[in-house]
């Protein structure tokens, strides 16, 4: 019995660490660049938050080639987002500096 607990928490811990944001991508894509907001088939589904967020976005007018830097574009993205309140893939922090 002790085994298979300790089977089924191991199983957990590697199930909750995979698909994060690492080396600024997540699932293979960077998260930098152009980004469309779209209401269905995302790239990703973010939520946004105030506080403790996987990632914090600077939004930009031009040049995002840094980890969170983003330009919201109409057309031709690197990927596209689609805002949700709940399960998200990651979380963001908005901010416009």
């Amino acid at each position: 019995m002790k085994k298979l607990g300790l089977i089924l928490a191991a199983l957990l811990f590697i199930c909750s660490t995979t698909d994060k944001i690492t080396d600024c991508t997540y699932k293979g894509k960077k998260l930098y660049g152009r980004v469309m907001v779209v209401d269905s088939f995302a790239d990703f589904k973010v939520k946004v938050v105030d506080s403790f967020a996987d990632l914090e976005v600077n939004v930009k007018t031009s040049f995002a080639d840094k980890c969170g830097e983003w330009i919201f574009v109409e057309s031709f993205p690197d990927f596209t987002i689609q805002y949700v309140e709940s399960f998200p893939d990651f979380t963001i922090k908005l901010s416009s500096r």
